[in-house]
This record gives C-alpha cells, sequence and structure tokens, in this order.
C-alpha cells in the first residue's frame, strides 16, 4: 500500500533522531493525529492480546472440557479487524508498511520524491474509494439490520464500522503527509533521504572494494614480495 521503509524516518529511528517539527496548523493536526495513534497502537495491543486469550479459551473449552463455544471465532475476527485497520495509519505515519524498494538506489534524490508522492497520491486514491465503500456497506447493514450467518449471528455494522473509520483516519494520514511534503518539502513528510536500495548497495560496493588486496597494494609500494 505504501513505499514504507523507503523512507528517510526508518534510518532516523535506528540513529534516534527525531522527526522535524512542522510548523502551523498542519503541526498541530500532525501532533494530535500522532498523540491518537499512539492511543491506537496501544488499543490494538491489548486486542490483539484478547484475540489470543479468546482462542485460547475456546481450545481449552473445546478440547478439554468438551463444551461447544459459538462466538470465539467471530469475536475474534473482530478485534484482529480493529486493531488491523485502526493501526494502518498509525504504521503509515512511521512508513511501515511493505514496500519493493529495488528502484530506490537506482533513481536520483528528485526522481525519488516525486516517485514517493505519486506512490502518496494513488495510494489515497485508493484509500478513498475503500472507505467510501467501507461506509456504505456499513450503512446498508445498520439500515437493514444485518447479522452474521453464524449461530451467534452478531451485527455485521461492527465489523464494517472498524474497518470503515480505519481507513478514514488512515486517509487523513496520507493526505496530511502530502500536505506536508508540498507546503515545508519531503522532510517533514518522512522520506527525504531515500535508504539505500539494491542499485546504491551495487555501486557502493563496486567504490569500496580496492582493485588490489590490501597486502598487494603495501608490497607494490615498498617494492618487496611478489603477488600470490
Amino acid at each position: 500500500m505504501s513505499h514504507a521503509f523507503d523512507a528517510a524516518s526508518a534510518s532516523a529511528e535506528t540513529k534516534g533522531a527525531e522527526a522535524p517539527r512542522v510548523p502551523g496548523v498542519l503541526g498541530v493536526l500532525d501532533r494530535a493525529l500522532r498523540g491518537f495513534n499512539g492511543v491506537i497502537m496501544l488499543l490494538g495491543g491489548a486486542a490483539l492480546v484478547g484475540a489470543c486469550l479468546v482462542l485460547s479459551y475456546s481450545v481449552v473449552v473445546r478440547y478439554l472440557l468438551k463444551e461447544p463455544t459459538e462466538w470465539q471465532d467471530e469475536m475474534a475476527v473482530f478485534l484482529i479487524v480493529g486493531a488491523t485497520f485502526f493501526s494502518a495509519a498509525a504504521v503509515q505515519a512511521k512508513r511501515g508498511h511493505v514496500a519493493i524498494e529495488a528502484l530506490t538506489g537506482l533513481l536520483s534524490p528528485a526522481v525519488n520524491r516525486a516517485r514517493l508522492l505519486t506512490a502518496d497520491v494513488i495510494s489515497l486514491v485508493f484509500c478513498i474509494f475503500f472507505a467510501w465503500k467501507s461506509w456504505s456497506l456499513d450503512h446498508e447493514a445498520w439500515v437493514d439490520g444485518q447479522v452474521s450467518q453464524s449461530t451467534w449471528g452478531p451485527p455485521l455494522w461492527i465489523p464494517y464500522t472498524l474497518m470503515a473509520a480505519g481507513m478514514s483516519l488512515l486517509c487523513l494520514q496520507f493526505a496530511l503527509q502530502i500536505a506536508e511534503a508540498l507546503a515545508y518539502g519531503p522532510g517533514s513528510a518522512g522520506w527525504a533521504k531515500p535508504k539505500v536500495g539494491l542499485g546504491a548497495d551495487l555501486n557502493t560496493n563496486r567504490s569500496d572494494v580496492p582493485l588490489v588486496e590490501p597486502g598487494h597494494a603495501e608490497n607494490a609500494h615498498t617494492g618487496t614480495g611478489s603477488p600470490q
């Protein structure tokens, strides 16, 4: 979905550096969203732990106590769906989504910035469509009173609301990063310096590897020894 650790934020985190502080209204929105994402990540972690406990309880009750359960699978799915979709914006804020970096080191910084900005715009368009469709399904499930086909039969507006709200939050994160990049430069959007990629690794190896081994170079300067 995103170009992820192509970004400078990845290397900045490893070095302990902080992202540049964005001024103005965008800065206020950025800090508010960061704080909200922090809370969401804590809740998402708790939801994943809850899903593990629910499934563990189901195994114990079903196979050890020989008692059937009807709600654990969908409850675990709801918790995982909520954790996944709501945490998507927090992951995007750190450029943590899965990415392909093969071209990063082969392109110039200017072309890389244009590529990353284009990827953000395309991702935003896709997420807007996904959020709109999710809200449409959520409204339909609410109005029609749709429920799951399982014996437990929970209302379907619950997972649809989790999906729609999470994707809407992700859209806001993308829009904020695009606006920051256009207004204050790529550094504020987290991808000022692309991570070293395949092409850069190849070029680095070519420049760093000496044509003559160190021992042979010393012999060449002193005029002693013979090549192996």
